[in-house]
């Protein structure tokens, strides 16, 4: 008779993670969950847009399943909704794989993302700018299940087993939020932004939203009124911010890696993929021809004194790498928010919130609006955290 399977030990210790407390991949917590919440927003943001003239027609809001087909599609409309549930249910199968879930986890996060689908396309029957599909329905379901099995097979094939030791090596045990941070951040840059690398530019947004709920109303007259409107940054201001807009991802990283060669390896990929995606913002607010006008001189000032700063900062503790990540966001939100958005940064804004830029512009718009506030939040819940300082996790190693 053969003897059992010699493999099964090691193959058990292979898929525990390399921490301090060894504990089973699977009793991590994984950034897959928080990934797929902020994904499902994104979509109800891109499904329901613009979110006006609500109206009953007095039909069943399922009747476009059993419609006739369209007649008319595309290309783009196919990969469009293929693509956008695909995260999704990558994402799902993932956080359901991840947990143990193994037996059930392509069939929960299509189901899942099926569901949302079907409720994304009911609402749209009460929204005049938007055409309920079941052709959009079966494609968006079957991006989830090949987002899903893409999971599926990952995890077969081992890919996230060397995920978590490679995690393990680099990042500390509650890096969760940091690395959804960071995933999020790339997105967050292909929306156009006034200033490069200037994420979270909302208050002159906002007060024009404001004024416009509070129109006719006796509530309109509380809003505060300027003496002298919003002035452009000069070049000295605009070179802070984008240093402080280069830093950030920087800081943010170096608050959960745990070693200095690290820490150089993730600045020299961070401040790299910053250029390269603000380049290709570029291209697709102006074309091909203009990805680069926007490295003038100020812009190149700030991102050399980005990464010398950020160089310089390398060896700090964990802890106070957070609590300067908390003032540059400070810093930087506070100078960026002093400054108008421009006639041209305006008119790229009219080109993305249009045509085939509409459903792509929900996930980067609000992404360039709020990482750097969710960034705030996480900052000061870190540093609020007793568990981190009494676990060591300040201390920087060689």
């Amino acid at each position: 008779m053969r003897r059992p399977l010699q493999g099964g030990k090691a193959l058990h210790e292979a898929q525990r993670s390399e921490n301090d407390g060894g504990e089973p991949t699977s009793g991590e917590p994984t950034a897959s969950w928080p990934l797929a919440l902020a994904t499902v927003c994104l979509i109800v943001y891109a499904s329901l847009y613009p979110f006006a003239e609500w109206r009953n027609q007095g039909i069943s809001p399922l009747t476009f399943l059993t419609a006739p087909l369209p007649r008319y599609w595309t290309g783009f409309d196919v990969g469009i909704n293929l693509a956008g549930y695909a995260p999704l249910g990558f994402l799902l199968a993932l956080a359901a794989l991840r947990s143990g879930r193994t037996r059930w986890a392509v069939s929960v996060a299509v189901l899942g993302a099926g569901a949302l689908s079907l409720v994304m396309e009911s609402l749209q029957s009460y929204l005049p700018a938007r055409i309920p599909s079941n052709v959009d329905f079966a494609l968006n379901t079957a991006g989830a299940w090949l987002g899903a099995c893409s999971a599926w097979l990952l995890e077969r094939a081992g890919a996230m087993d060397r995920w978590s030791r490679f995690r393990a090596r680099w990042f500390v045990r509650d890096a969760r939020g940091a690395l959804v941070l960071l995933a999020l951040w790339p997105v967050a840059l292909l929306f156009p932004a006034s200033v490069p690398l200037g994420l979270g530019q909302v208050l002159e947004r906002l007060e024009y939203a404001l004024a416009d709920v509070l129109a006719d109303t006796p509530f309109l007259e509380w809003l505060p009124v300027r003496d002298i409107e919003l002035q452009p940054l000069v070049p000295g201001a605009e070179v802070i911010c984008v240093a402080l807009g280069a830093l950030i991802p920087c800081l943010l990283g170096y608050c959960v890696i745990r070693t200095l060669l690290q820490r150089a390896v993730f600045l020299i990929l961070t401040l790299a993929a910053g250029i390269a995606l603000t380049a290709l913002s570029a291209a697709l607010s102006y074309g091909p021809d203009h990805a680069w006008a926007w490295l003038d001189l100020p812009v190149r000032v700030g991102l050399t004194m980005g990464g010398v700063l950020a160089v310089l900062l390398l060896p700090v503790p964990r802890r106070a790498a957070a609590a300067l990540l908390l003032l540059a966001l400070s810093i930087h939100l506070s100078l960026l928010n002093q400054a108008p958005v421009g006639p041209y940064f305006a008119e790229t804004l009219q080109i993305w919130e249009q045509g085939r830029f509409v459903r792509f512009n929900g996930l980067a718009q609000w992404l360039g609006w709020l990482w750097p506030y969710a960034a705030v939040l996480y900052v000061l819940v870190r540093l609020s955290s007793r568990r981190v300082a009494d676990a060591g996790e300040s201390k920087i190693e060689p």
